[in-house]
């Protein structure tokens, strides 16, 4: 049988990985009587962990939201996660929490074992961090939209677009993603009717929220590329979708990541979202793949396509 000590912190694990534990499930899991159950529960109360308890046959225990932070028992794994959490957290992409940051970091290596402070010690001398040089997100707006996205409540809010035009939108809020040192959240705009992406810095919130909402499936090709897409093509002025006539792993490898969107259509064939302040500058970037390409859909880029070819026409007419 487990020593007292040593149960209370086993007891305490489990009932942070699970939202409810019946108490006789608890008792033959160590090997006690539901007696003692109760009895640990109680000596976990007085260090200050408010847990909630059922009374009946199938009643049980779970670990409730307290006034107070009492101490989080974390295996090995998860204390480097948090650690690092914390590191990549102070980098200023979230207003006002670097130093808080800063703060939990200092505390959590205070009582970390030697052999973990070596691991975080390790990553931390290898990994260059890359300063956040952009517009700092409001932590009280990034909670405001992640308890949206949890709730399933429309959201109400105004948004700056990349031009300094503003709209008030109504939107089901989905995700929220971290790509590039930004915030973005996906949601459903309900005015324009369909997916748009959403820099989390251009938004002012407009409280109260709205009603609550059932979900809808997600984007087919994934949150993490529909993101990608929507990031691509929003900061430019001129934006294309561009059908190039080779397979879509080819592309990629011959383009990087943030350049644009890739969709594959069949072996031999994708789909390029991406976008330029200038189609001349667009089209010579496309002629730098050295793929054949397409642009029967784009007519600002066909009429730059049929002008440079016209150039390039006379200059080979020149060529002795």
């Amino acid at each position: 049988m487990l020593k007292t000590s040593e149960r209370l912190l086993q007891l305490l694990s489990l009932l942070q990985v699970r939202p409810f534990w019946v108490g006789r499930d608890l008792a033959e899991r160590f090997a006690v009587s539901t007696r003692t159950i109760r009895a640990d529960i109680e000596r976990l109360r007085e260090l200050g962990y408010p847990i909630e308890s059922t009374p009946g046959v199938a009643g049980g225990y779970r670990l409730g939201a307290g006034a107070a932070l009492p101490p989080l028992l974390l295996d090995d794994d998860e204390a480097v996660a948090v650690a690092v959490g914390l590191s990549t957290a102070a980098d200023g992409s979230i207003a006002d929490l670097e130093e808080a940051s800063v703060r939990a970091l200092a505390k959590l290596h205070q009582v970390l074992p030697s052999h973990l402070r070596h691991r975080i010690r390790t990553l931390q001398s290898t990994v260059v961090p890359v300063p956040f040089h952009g517009s700092a997100v409001d932590a009280e707006v990034l909670l405001t939209l992640a308890s949206a996205c949890r709730d399933a409540v429309q959201l109400r809010f105004d948004y700056r677009s990349h031009s300094d035009a503003e709209s008030r939108r109504l939107v089901e809020p989905y995700r929220l993603a971290l790509r590039a040192g930004r915030w973005y959240l996906l949601a459903f705009d309900l005015d324009r009717d369909g997916w748009r992406t959403f820099r989390v810095d251009r938004i002012t919130p407009r409280m109260p929220t709205g009603r609550r909402f059932t979900p809808r499936e997600l984007p087919s090709e994934g949150v993490a590329d529909h993101v990608d897409r929507g990031v691509a093509s929003a900061p430019w002025e001129y934006r294309a979708r561009i059908v190039i006539l080779a397979p879509a792993s080819v592309v990629e490898e011959r383009m990087p990541r943030a350049a644009g969107a890739v969709t594959p259509v069949d072996d031999a064939t994708c789909v390029l979202e991406t976008g330029s302040d200038d189609p001349a500058a667009l089209l010579r970037y496309l002629s730098m793949l050295d793929l054949d390409f397409s642009v029967a859909d784009t007519p600002a880029l066909a009429a730059e396509a049929r002008r440079l070819s016209e150039r390039f026409a006379r200059a080979a007419a020149s060529a002795p």
